[in-house]
């Protein structure tokens, strides 16, 4: 499980790292954000980690006698089974705490630090030759930029006023700046300083003023990026989601709970309580492999044949939650598959080793 975890989170953080390069946030914004995504991975990697401890662990209690030691010593192979059972109705309990309590907190509190970040690598987010609009309302063309930052004929295009440290008070449109040279400089704060250039403003009346400048400072604070800030349905609590199924004039400030989301809510709803329901069946599933086969030619296939069910019902567990929110019978149905299998998987073996037990 640990080891998915960390393959996977290791690709996803080379992902994350648009939000230095593109997006222009600090590097403690990165790495807490990265981190804190640790959870969720691990959660999603539970079924399939615990499929494979049952398997392997199976498998190599059979070549090393192991089970046989266990049958002669007299005990029963059900017992085996209801260890299993156990062992998996623990990693259901600790997969449906993490998937409905904990992950919701945790990326909830990732997003809030890029919703709470401003930019602090500005410089870093100015491609050259191409226009930069990863500012909502501030698009930035820069020509050339040296090794020291310094940029060259640049162009800024401020549609919402973002940039501060302008007597603009008196404008109603658009701001456009023209300058040979700038470059970002921090002080107390940071400032991005351009020289010999132009500033063209439009008027309440649709009339476009120019004003030459031979140096000037725009501050930049509080400058947001186009990052993701609302909350998604993966980041929200449980108890809203809740709230938004059964609730029909329900409304929250993270959860717009129109018709759509309602479906998109019941999916999210069935992957943190459903899922972890198909981790009982497959222990069942594997639970096959105890059977004795006579046929010792054969006896290989077996385990690849059940390994193989079982695999096949954890993708088809994920691949149908996501349509399990389309309608109230698509969740029941969800939830029937495992609770009503399982039992009938567990009699089948209990008879099997019943009989067992008696020809000896």
């Amino acid at each position: 499980m640990f080891t998915f975890t960390a393959i996977v989170w290791a690709v996803q953080a080379v992902n994350y790292l648009d939000l230095i390069v593109d997006d222009g946030h600090a590097v403690s914004v990165y790495l807490g954000y990265s981190l804190l995504n640790v959870s969720k991975i691990l959660t999603k990697f539970i079924p399939l980690s615990f499929l494979l401890g049952v398997f392997l662990t199976i498998l190599k209690f059979e070549d090393e006698s192991e089970f046989m030691i266990l049958w002669t010593a007299g005990l029963n192979k059900i017992r085996i089974v209801n260890f299993f059972l156990s062992v998996s109705f623990l990693v259901t309990i600790i997969q449906i705490v993490l998937a409905s309590m904990i992950n919701p907190e945790i990326l909830n509190h990732s997003r809030s630090l890029i919703r709470s970040s401003n930019l602090d690598f500005i410089s870093s987010m100015i491609k050259t030759n191409q226009f930069n609009d990863t500012v909502e309302g501030l698009t930035i063309y820069v020509e050339e930029k040296d090794e020291n930052d310094l940029m060259k004929n640049i162009f800024i295009r401020d549609d919402k006023k973002i940039l501060k440290g302008l007597d603009t008070s008196g404008d109603s449109g658009s701001l456009t700046i023209f300058a040979e040279t700038g470059k970002i400089q921090k002080r107390d704060r940071s400032y991005l300083t351009l020289e010999n250039g132009t500033i063209q403003t439009e008027n309440k009346d649709k009339e476009i003023q120019s004003v030459n400048f031979k140096k000037t400072s725009l501050l930049l604070r509080g400058i947001k990026t186009k990052s993701i800030t609302q909350t998604k349905l993966q980041e929200t609590s449980s108890l809203i989601l809740i709230d938004c199924l059964f609730k029909k004039d329900f409304q929250d400030k993270l959860l717009n709970c129109a018709k759509k989301s309602r479906l998109d809510a019941m999916s999210e709803f069935n992957r943190r309580f459903g899922m972890p329901l198909y981790i009982p069946y497959v222990a069942v599933l594997c639970s096959f492999l105890l059977i004795g086969r006579s046929d010792s030619k054969r006896k290989h296939l077996y385990k690849y044949f059940y390994f193989g069910i079982a695999f096949i019902t954890l993708v088809m567990a994920e691949i149908l939650v996501r349509y399990s929110g389309k309608s109230f019978a698509y969740s029941i149905t969800y939830y029937l598959i495992p609770i009503l299998s399982m039992p009938i998987l567990y009699l089948m073996l209990f008879r099997k080793f019943y009989f067992e037990n008696l020809r000896r």
